[in-house]
């Protein structure tokens, strides 16, 4: 009797001093379990009694003692084989980590084709990190577990990388996002894909926690159309500011080209781009300029006169000029109606 009990498991627990174990196979060693043995779950773990390839009892963290009372399903599945609530039991028992597995890598080893709206059809790279964690131990173990003694993330890093890349490319046609929206908005655009790729990781008893998008890599050309963009933000947005930084622009790349040919096309260029240039920069200036001037009328017969006018067009009269009296030049004083020297009228 003192072999047979040795043969027997008293203690069933797992200490997991891994950072990537799913899923921990108890080793029997060729033992079996003892009824009335005590079985320890500690938190972020849930142990599983498997019969015959058939899951029996979940137990959630705390202890137990595995007796009739708490092991129904085994004693009905054992009851041939053991009338004595004492005898021991053949089962297999796994753990199951449903602690968060954070900071998985994924990246898109080819390019993404989307149909942008200002853009057209463009390429785009992108990568990143997403979390997640086991919700239902039982679905996970019929879906992708099977019958290893260990199953680590590493197991299954690829099979949910490739989830995520499908999930980013569905969300994308879905939602019908920018290229302009998702350079600006990383979290957004990652909330999105986490939302979307949450019903297909439920259905292997998994779901994903977090999910974050560090960066994504358009062609060069879309990147210096978002960054002309950008800079005419910060100009205004008026169309006069845009042809200024163009005209500059290209300015500085004739200026750049020293060969002699080079240089002369560059003078040439400058010059008609410079009076572009001056030419929108004065119609520019002279749109805001015209509203501040303010009409003038003639002193002696009230017609309306330019601002600037010596003589009235309709009567003749010499008009004052910088606050001087237009009879004998004395200074006069603003919104004087008269001469204080001649009294001509003013």
């Amino acid at each position: 009797m003192g072999w047979f009990k040795s043969q027997m498991w008293k203690v069933l627990e797992w200490t997991d001093n891994t950072s990537n174990t799913i899923v921990y196979k108890f080793p029997m060693d060729g033992k079996e379990i003892m009824r009335g043995s005590k079985l320890t779950v500690r938190e972020s773990q849930v142990a599983i009694f498997v019969d015959r390839g058939r899951i029996a009892d979940v137990f959630q963290p705390g202890d137990y003692k595995l007796d009739a009372v708490n092991l129904p399903i085994l004693s009905g599945l054992n009851a041939l084989l053991y009338q004595d609530k004492k005898a021991p039991f053949k089962s297999d028992l796994y753990f199951v980590n449903t602690k968060q597995f954070p900071n998985q890598k994924w990246g898109t080893k080819n390019p993404i084709t989307m149909r942008d709206n200002e853009f057209g059809m463009i390429r785009i790279k992108a990568f990143g990190t997403y979390s997640f964690r086991v919700t239902d131990p039982s679905v996970f173990l019929k879906e992708l577990f099977g019958t290893n003694s260990t199953f680590t993330v590493d197991s299954i890093s690829d099979y949910l990388k490739s989830l995520v890349l499908s999930q980013i490319a569905d969300t994308i046609a879905e939602s019908n996002i920018s290229a302009l929206d998702m350079a600006s908005n990383y979290q957004e655009f990652g909330n999105l894909v986490e939302n979307y790729s949450r019903v297909k990781f439920a259905k292997m008893g998994l779901n994903i926690v977090a999910f974050n998008v560090e960066n994504i890599n358009f062609p060069e050309a879309v990147e210096k159309a978002i960054d002309e963009r950008t800079s005419l933000g910060i100009l205004g947005g008026s169309m006069g500011a845009y042809t200024q930084k163009k005209t500059a622009d290209a300015i500085g790349d004739a200026a750049k080209n020293t060969g002699t040919a080079g240089a002369f096309f560059g003078m040439g260029v400058a010059q008609n781009l410079g009076a572009t240039m001056f030419g929108a920069t004065q119609s520019a200036t002279s749109q805001t300029e015209e509203p501040k001037q303010k009409q003038k009328y003639c002193a002696e017969c009230g017609a309306q006169i330019g601002a600037t006018a010596k003589f009235c067009p309709e009567c003749g009269t010499k008009q004052s000029q910088d606050g001087k009296c237009p009879s004998c030049g004395a200074e006069v004083k603003k919104g004087a109606k008269f001469c204080p020297e001649c009294g001509q009228k003013i």
